[in-house]
């Protein structure tokens, strides 16, 4: 009992003492800032990117574009109106009516943005060699001494 009254007395003195202890609470504000804009980097800001660069994915959409949606369904863009867009499916023409919200790919955006940088790429190839030969070619002149 007596061993239990003291370890009472300890831990009542080392509470009242870590309680009483009056440090400023602005370390604890800016630790709590700082959290808060730690996760608007990692996780607000890339998410409201994403969400920015579908919504210009769908309004970009146009007719005659292939499409696939959200559900994998694969089509040609047939009309557009407000939030609607019908699309064109199969071999039996099948029209579907969808949400814009639903078009998951453009694929021929996305095979023009593959052209494009496929173009560039070969560009930057190009460019490179000329560079390099012109290279060659002045090392390739006798000195005059």
């Amino acid at each position: 009992m007596e061993i239990l009254t003291n370890y009472l007395s300890i831990f009542s003195s080392s509470a009242t003492s870590s309680g009483s202890s009056s440090s400023s609470p602005i370390p604890m504000i800016i630790m709590m800032v700082a959290l808060f804009a730690a996760m608007y980097f990692f996780t607000i800001r890339p998410q409201k990117k994403q969400q920015q660069k579908e919504q210009e994915l769908r309004d970009s959409t146009q007719i005659g574009d292939e499409i696939t949606t959200i559900g994998g369904i694969c089509g040609k863009v047939v009309s557009i109106k407000d939030d609607t867009i019908t699309i064109e499916t199969g071999s039996d023409r099948t029209k579907l009516k969808i949400k814009k919200f639903a078009i998951g790919t453009n694929d021929t955006a996305n095979a023009k943005l593959a052209a494009e940088r496929e173009a560039a790429k070969k560009e930057a190839e190009a460019n490179k060699k000329t560079k390099k030969s012109k290279e060659n070619s002045v090392d390739d002149r006798p000195k005059d001494e």
